[in-house]
């Protein structure tokens, strides 16, 4: 048996160099590839998220704007229930009712106050009392 010359092993060795070379590559290729669709897969999972917070977060900016909408118009419109300059007839009725000394009934029965209303116009247009008097 002859031995092959070096020549010749040389070449072998570079062959297989090269098809363990090409093997390695193709091997690092596939796993490049698999890694690239498992990020892009993150990635299209994660914009599909942030899309759906947008979507959310759009319908409140809508539904807040109809809200601030609405509050304007209600600022701009005049009031329906506009404070009047003078006190209502049944007002003037009551305070010259207490300015004459009228108990807090009379002013509940004859001008159709509450409670405390008839108390604050006798307190604030009644005649005043020797009680009110030693106290201030």
């Amino acid at each position: 048996m002859t031995l092959p010359s070096t020549e010749f092993l040389l070449v072998a060795g570079r062959a297989v160099f090269l098809v363990f070379s090409f093997i390695v590559a193709s091997i690092s290729f596939t796993a490049w590839r698999r890694s690239t669709r498992r990020q892009t897969a993150e990635v299209l999972s994660q914009t599909q998220l942030v899309l759906q917070r947008l979507a959310e977060l759009e319908a409140r900016v809508d539904a807040t704007r109809v809200t601030v909408t609405a509050l304007g118009e209600r600022l701009d419109r005049p009031s329906t229930a506009a404070p009047t300059a003078s006190p209502s007839p049944g007002y003037q009725i009551a305070i010259r009712l207490a300015r004459g000394g009228a108990s807090r009934e009379e002013l509940m029965s004859g001008c159709g106050l509450t409670l405390a209303e008839a108390e604050l116009i006798r307190r604030l247009h009644g005649p005043r009392t020797a009680e009110l008097r030693q106290v201030s």
